[in-house]
């Protein structure tokens, strides 16, 4: 009502400018016509003068009335240059942050929450360049007045900033004009104040801060490699260190453009993925999910089906499938491809050069593909546990009777449920109040019931606070408020998240800025604070994916190779992940959370999988798929799957997000019967019946009465 109360207020003003032809006293004519009353005036009466002449200019300015630069001049003719440069100045700064604010108070807020993911680049970007970007514009006075002060009231510019930096930035133009107004008897008109000359001035003045600001930044930059001797001559176009994901696609990239490329691995090619992550954790998966299908072998019409296994020979299958896989990554493959390879620690000593072993190699760019490790922190008695990690667990050759996960997330509830699936007594300590804390509470609910139901003990809301190890017996001590447990174990497994690796390797000698969250600073390039040396992966984030390594070495290779001649902001809109528990769990996008986090409007569509065909044919009719799409449109912003292949069909809508098409475009498109992926129709086809014109449809049903009499 309020937000009502306010725009007829506007609208009323408006109409009554125009109603009763105001706009005929500001004018240029009738202000040197009255120059003289208004002066005398001034003279008899000082305070009213002023405050009416203030109010008169803020709902000018406010409401983007014509007259603003005869207000300015008349603010001159009246006043004199130093007085009516600071009344003018005041006036307009605030009739502009009125506008700002009541603009933002009826729209802002609308226009964040429907389009506030579309927006979230250009609100980094204006977060961080806004203030030179409104100066810039405040010192043009031919940029509209009235589509600064809308503009920027859309974005998270704080009204404090946005008045100052107005007020700063349009003085040189106040004072142009509030001269030109005490000038009056020799200016023909207001056309006469700009011409082309002073809009050039105006114009290179305004861009003067986005020259300095550009000096400065290549001043400092030259003051970081200063200290650095750069070749005449580069071994490498570019050096990449780190062989994992990212590590192996930048080198890939590199080479098939023919530029001259060194990759150092000082451990096993292919990185964690491989050897540690998500090659090992799968074929671990994939075992357990078999003997788990036999022990249901029942609910498929079997009478009985009964195995036996040898743990020890589960692991040799990981490391079996981790062998397979390798030639993919090997040393050998990426020989052939044209990329050198050297095995070892390598070591930046300059932002050109690395040390590898003995040899030290030059190169033009560096691209730092570290990747990351578990996180082990340092908790009482850790040491006496010795406890595992996802790095670690693979030497495992005995199935631990009682096994311990501290932690819940992604890799903690696909080891743990792998783990309970072999006949381990699993319990998993989780400090927030369920597994999975980042999806919805729906997600995270509906996997505790699945995991429950398999006899894994999930202790929710517990934290670690000490290890002990009693008579060989390791315990582990949690907590929960004043409710102390203490759960023993034969193994304890960490699961905590990992963290970058940034150290060991030369970054703290050039002091390459590291953030908060321990990760590689990194710009929309992906370089670091040294323009010719890169991040990607784990190490950079702010995702810990392999897929999305892969997605950042792209940008990195060809930035590298191709920078200052052409380069891509790395794009990060349409991210899928997914966690191989099963029932799998995949999103894309916003989840409800992070929606009302972001404070984004949205609507939910649902579609349960009990009611797919296929699933139920194979006994897999459990989960559900959850789409957010913008309110009354089809346009998807984010969706949550739960359940059997949902890794594979979230694509569908990862494809959607990447090329702009909604549910309608899905519910238009032939899906194979009787598959998994007619799941994602069904939803489509949801929406639509939920959003069916309800008026034209009972006109249908008039027609078609009609016809059948």
């Amino acid at each position: 009502m309020k937000k009502v109360i306010v725009i007829l207020l506007g609208i009323l003003i408006i109409f009554s400018f125009f109603y009763f032809d105001l706009n005929q006293y500001l004018n240029f004519n009738t202000l040197k016509e009255k120059k003289d009353i208004l002066q005398s005036f001034y003279a008899d009466n000082v305070f009213v003068t002023i405050l009416f002449y203030f109010i008169l200019y803020l709902v000018v300015a406010a409401l983007a009335l014509p007259g603003a630069a005869i207000m300015t001049m008349a603010g001159g003719a009246i006043f004199g240059l130093v007085q009516g440069t600071i009344i003018v100045s005041i006036a307009s700064t605030s009739g502009a942050a009125l506008a700002f604010v009541v603009t933002r108070y009826l729209v802002k807020d609308v226009v964040q929450k429907r389009y506030g993911e579309k927006l979230k680049d250009i609100n980094n970007g204006l977060e961080k360049e806004g203030l030179f970007y409104l100066f810039t514009l405040r010192l043009i006075p031919v940029v509209p007045f009235f589509l600064i002060n809308l503009g920027f009231s859309l974005t998270p510019m704080r009204l404090f900033s946005f008045f100052w930096v107005s007020q700063i930035g349009m003085i040189p133009g106040t004072i142009l004009y509030v001269n030109a107004g005490t000038q009056l008897s020799q200016i023909e008109s207001p056309a006469g104040i700009l011409s082309p000359n002073i809009i050039l001035s105006f114009v290179i003045l305004g861009l003067f801060p986005l020259v300095m600001k550009k000096i400065v930044s290549v001043w400092k930059n030259n003051k970081l490699y200063k200290a650095y001797n750069k070749p005449k001559r580069f071994d490498y176009n570019v050096a990449v260190i780190g062989a994992g994901s990212g590590g192996l696609v930048s080198s890939y990239i590199a080479a098939a453009v023919k530029a001259k490329t060194l990759l150092i691995e000082k451990h096993k090619m292919g990185g964690d993925c491989l050897n540690t992550g998500c090659v090992p954790s799968k074929a671990f998966i994939k075992s357990a999910k078999v003997l788990h299908q036999i022990k249901r072998a029942e609910e498929w019409g079997f009478n009985s089906a009964n195995v036996n296994f040898d743990f020890k020979n589960i692991m040799e299958r990981v490391q079996n499938v981790i062998k397979k896989v390798e030639p993919h990554d090997s040393v050998e493959r990426y020989t052939n491809l044209g990329v050198d390879i050297k095995l070892g620690n390598a070591m930046i000593t300059s932002p050109y050069e690395i040390q590898v072993g003995d040899e030290s190699v030059t190169a033009k760019n560096i691209i730092i593909a570290t990747g990351a490790s578990p996180l082990v922190p340092p908790i009482p008695g850790i040491d006496l546990v010795n406890p595992f990690t996802s790095d670690t667990i693979w030497n495992l050759r005995e199935l631990p009777k009682r096994l311990v996960v501290v932690g819940g997330g992604p890799i903690g509830s696909e080891l743990a449920q792998s783990f309970s699936r072999f006949g381990s007594k699993v319990t998993i300590i989780e400090a927030y109040p369920c597994i999975l804390s980042r999806e919805d509470d729906d997600v995270s609910n509906f996997m505790c019931d699945i995991f429950e139901k398999e006899g894994v003990d999930i202790l929710k809301g517990h934290r670690v606070v000490e290890f002990k190890m009693t008579d060989g017996v390791k315990t582990v001590v949690c907590k929960s408020g004043d409710n102390i447990k203490n759960i023993e174990a034969d193994e304890i497994l960490l699961a905590l998240g990992r963290k970058a690796n940034v150290k060991g390797f030369g970054l703290e000698k050039l002091d390459v800025k590291i953030t908060g969250k321990g990760t590689i600073e990194v710009d929309d390039f992906l370089r670091t604070n040294y323009q010719n040396i890169y991040a990607v992966g784990d190490v950079a984030g702010p995702y810990q994916f392999t897929h999305f390594a892969s997605h950042q070495a792209w940008y990195a290779s060809v930035n590298s190779l191709f920078s200052p001649f052409k380069k891509f902001k790395a794009d990060y809109r349409v991210i899928p992940r997914t966690t191989f528990t099963d029932p799998e769990v995949a999103r894309v996008g916003l989840n409800e959370k992070e929606a009302l986090e972001k404070k984004i409007e949205y609507e939910v569509v649902n579609y349960d999988i009990s009611e797919l065909d296929r699933a139920i044919a194979e006994d897999e009719d459990r989960g559900f798929i959850k789409v957010l799409v913008s309110p009354g449109k089809d346009t998807v912003l984010g969706a949550t799957i739960v359940g059997h292949h949902a890794g594979e069909l979230i694509t569908e809508f990862v494809t959607a997000m990447k090329h702009n098409f909604g549910l309608n475009k899905i519910l238009g498109t032939i899906h194979a019967y009787p598959t998994f992926s007619e799941a994602n129709k069904s939803l489509a086809g949801n929406w639509k019946k939920s959003h069916a014109p309800e008026g034209a449809l009972k006109w249908l049903k008039r027609y078609h009465a009609w016809r059948r009499n």
